[in-house]
């Protein structure tokens, strides 16, 4: 055996030795009374020191729960703001613009021993014949959107389907409103537009709404093009409008 080996041997033996004398020194210890008091205090005290841990262990995880729910709310809001900006700038063209007014009544200053004088309203001005409405084609929501099949919708974006929707109500608009005038106020060429409306309509048409491609190209900038078609063929899709044919014509009904 090298005598390094047996230096090891050694110093281990006496480690376990001098173990087994401080082990006997605490077990004496125990024994005397003033001693075991003290002892007794001590383990109270460890028993209380690992019930704090405890709790503060939990207290830890609590902490980390909480921390960690913080960031993702933290997280879910900056995308909500993100949102929210997006949307501000890029708020769709065709959405009515609200405007806020506000009436102003300047009152003169009254001398309080003056009687008050109460002017009556001046009588409102009856129109001889009321306007009559004229039913226009209702916008596509956002939901109808995301349910418009891919490969009907293509490339076209929420935006467009409403504008081609816009320029449609342009034109049953500017049409209806020639129907609708008095025929000796007419003009020429509203005259000759109004007796093509009338030939134009059929048994199916009456008591609606509809234009045809003529009307399209009168009244709006639109082009009757493979794209419009193709929104035209959406709108169907989406319940706005129904299609009527007859004399070589194409008649759109807004439904």
């Amino acid at each position: 055996m090298a005598s390094s080996d047996l230096e090891q041997l050694c110093s281990h033996i006496n480690e376990k030795i001098g173990n087994i004398k401080r082990m006997l020194s605490l077990r004496n210890c125990g024994q005397e009374p003033t001693l075991k008091t003290t002892l007794d205090k001590i383990g109270d005290e460890i028993i209380v020191v690992n019930e704090l841990l405890n709790k503060l262990e939990l207290e830890i995880q609590y902490q980390e729960q909480t921390n960690h729910s913080l960031k993702e709310l933290c997280a879910s809001l900056e995308e909500d703001y993100k949102d929210v900006e997006h949307l501000k700038e890029n708020i769709p063209p065709h959405l009515p613009q609200v405007t806020v007014t506000q009436n102003f009544v300047n009152v003169p200053d009254v001398d309080p021993g003056e009687p008050v004088k109460v002017e009556e309203p001046a009588p409102t001005k009856k129109h001889p014949k009321e306007q009559r409405s004229i039913k226009e084609m209702s916008f596509i929501t956002s939901d109808e959107f995301n349910g418009i099949p891919a490969y009907m919708k293509s490339r076209l974006t929420y935006c467009q389907i409403n504008d081609v929707i816009k320029e449609i109500n342009k034109a049953i608009v500017s049409k209806y409103k020639i129907l609708y005038q008095p025929k000796k106020c007419m003009s020429s060429v509203a005259r000759n537009l109004y007796h093509r409306f009338i030939d134009e309509e059929t048994k199916d048409t009456k008591g609606h709404y509809f234009i045809v491609e003529a009307d399209i190209k009168e009244f709006t900038t639109l082009k009757a093009d493979k794209r419009f078609h193709v929104i035209l063929n959406i709108l169907r899709h989406c319940r706005r409008l129904s299609e009527v044919r007859g004399g070589g014509l194409t008649r759109y009904v807004i439904t």
